[in-house]
């Protein structure tokens, strides 16, 4: 199945417009149930756009600018409510880079770094095995095992560069 127009009708929401396979649908709402999340139609709709927009890292106030672009209101402090219950239940990942403000990403339990741009705030992500081997060495010779890191890299993209030549 691909994607199609639909309309329906879920704890009292009436949810329009593209929506997900139906295997999606049921996909998501047995990883709510699993989370110990009950499914209401504020958290479909928001995990549904995090699936959508999978390769992003939004923030609180970008989930509901989409939303109201799509057409659905949720308030923000829902919003909030909702995005701290997927952080507890392992359903996304937060990070602070040097915006201040804090950003969302789909947990696809893989591991990766980010490398962010401090002019326009472009996320890449990216796994570099020698970075890797270099933090388990470093870690050894201190007398460490890590059980989790984060690097997070900071610099000009090359949009920005090539715009700074102009």
């Amino acid at each position: 199945m691909g994607k199609s127009a639909k309309s329906a009708y879920y704890n009292g929401y009436y949810i329009t417009g593209v929506l997900n396979t139906m295997e999606n649908n049921f996909s998501n709402i047995a990883q709510l149930k699993d989370s110990g999340l009950k499914v209401t139609g504020p958290r479909l709709k928001i995990l549904d756009l995090f699936e959508a927009h999978a390769e992003e890292h939004l923030s609180a106030e970008d989930v509901y600018r989409i939303l109201l672009e799509q057409g659905v209101e949720i308030g923000v402090a829902t919003i909030y409510r909702v995005l701290t219950q997927f952080e507890q239940a392992g359903i996304l990942q937060r990070h602070h880079f040097e915006t201040g403000k804090a950003v969302y990403e789909l947990d696809k339990g893989d591991h990766h770094d980010h490398i962010v741009c401090v002019k326009c705030g472009s996320v890449h992500e990216f796994h570099n095995p020698e970075i890797e081997a270099l933090q388990d060495k470093i870690a050894e010779e201190n007398g460490y095992r890590i059980v989790d890191h984060a690097l997070y890299m900071y610099g000009v993209c090359a949009d920005c560069q090539a715009k700074a030549k102009r």
